[in-house]
């Protein structure tokens, strides 16, 4: 196993996956990606109010989101002098999840997968801002899902 996870959760009126879910999840995208030093990651399970305060400070959008990632400032030139560095945070705002898988028909835990891998890849340094970007993203996550068994999210929007 490659990533530690830790897990805090601050809406226990929604349906969240368990650390052994998320680990799974991580590892594989961290697998797909070819990071094999291993990381800490930090998930927090959010309501949509914290999500819009998140988002609104980070990325002047006053809404809620499904996901926010937030990389460490770790040096790179540090990571091969410490057993396990940490990689940074997701923040995943359980409400919006529920409520996109609903409207796109998607398994519940099968949206969560992606966006827990879609956070994973926005820590590793990848963004979707141009299309070029966004289709390395995208297939780095299709790979991982289909791995774990997920079907393609992008097909079913």
């Amino acid at each position: 196993m490659n990533a530690t996870v830790d897990i805090s959760n601050s809406c226990a009126d929604k349906w969240v996956p368990s650390i052994e879910q998320c680990e799974d999840w991580l590892n594989c995208g961290l697998q797909i990606a070819a990071q094999s030093k291993p990381c800490s990651i930090s998930l927090s399970f959010v309501d949509p109010t914290s999500s819009q305060s998140l988002n609104k400070q980070f990325r002047g959008k006053d809404k809620p989101t499904n996901v926010l990632s937030f990389p460490a400032e770790f040096p790179s030139e540090l990571r091969e002098q410490v057993d396990t560095y940490p990689l940074g945070d997701i923040v995943i705002c359980a409400a919006v999840v529920e409520e996109e898988a609903r409207e796109q028909g998607k398994e519940l835990s099968a949206h969560w997968a992606h966006l827990t891998i879609h956070g994973l890849f926005h820590l590793l340094g990848y963004l979707h801002d141009q299309q070029s970007d966004a289709e390395k993203m995208e297939q780095l996550e299709i790979n991982t899902l289909e791995k774990l068994g997920i079907p393609n999210p992008y097909l079913l929007v």
